[in-house]
């Protein structure tokens, strides 16, 4: 008998870096670039959309990813494919090519 792979949780899981460092710090931080906002808007489209949920997509904060100088930025596993957004409208394009028809969004990915 062969064990089959388990089956995830969450479709696709997307963790946005919502780091915030004090205004002086060495390193930028995602969370000044408005990582907390576009997160939060990310979430809200996802459950608009009815995509929300176990089998479907989570959006999660995360700690610093540690690619601030690039950010701000943004996961989506399984896949693992980084992303660099600057608005809303990049995350919407995110998610009706990546989550909606699973093609990546070249123009906004950050090589992993």
């Amino acid at each position: 008998m062969s064990a089959s792979a388990p089956v995830p949780y969450y479709e696709h899981h997307l963790f946005f870096c919502c780091n915030r460092r004090e205004p002086d710090a060495a390193r930028p931080c995602c969370a000044a670039r408005g990582a907390e906002r576009v997160r939060a808007y990310a979430k809200e489209r996802i459950k608009a959309l009815g995509l929300n949920g176990a089998g479907k997509v989570r959006i999660n904060s995360a700690g610093c990813l540690d690619r601030c100088e690039e950010g701000p930025m943004l996961v989506v596993y399984p896949e693992g494919v980084w992303y660099r957004y600057l608005d809303e409208d990049d995350v919407d394009e995110i998610i009706e090519q990546h989550i909606g028809q699973g093609r990546i969004v070249e123009r906004l990915r950050v090589p992993g």
